[in-house]
């Protein structure tokens, strides 16, 4: 799985922290979204692809 951040579309609406915390978080200034960790456990899996599907401005995309 390859997990790509796409910062200059993130709108910072914090979803993706809601939905995977431990893959997902913001930074402290703006808000927008960093990724912590980019090879997630298989368990992680289902979180990340909610955490693309809620994304407003789909600023996060799952490859597989």
């Amino acid at each position: 799985m390859k997990i790509i951040i796409e910062q200059d579309k993130c709108v910072a609406s914090g979803q993706c922290v809601l939905a995977a915390d431990d893959v997902f978080d913001q930074r402290d200034e703006d808000g927008i979204v960093v990724l912590l960790n980019d090879n997630p456990s298989a368990e992680r899996l289902a979180d990340v692809r909610q955490a693309a599907t809620i994304c407003p401005a789909l600023a996060i995309t799952v490859e597989e």
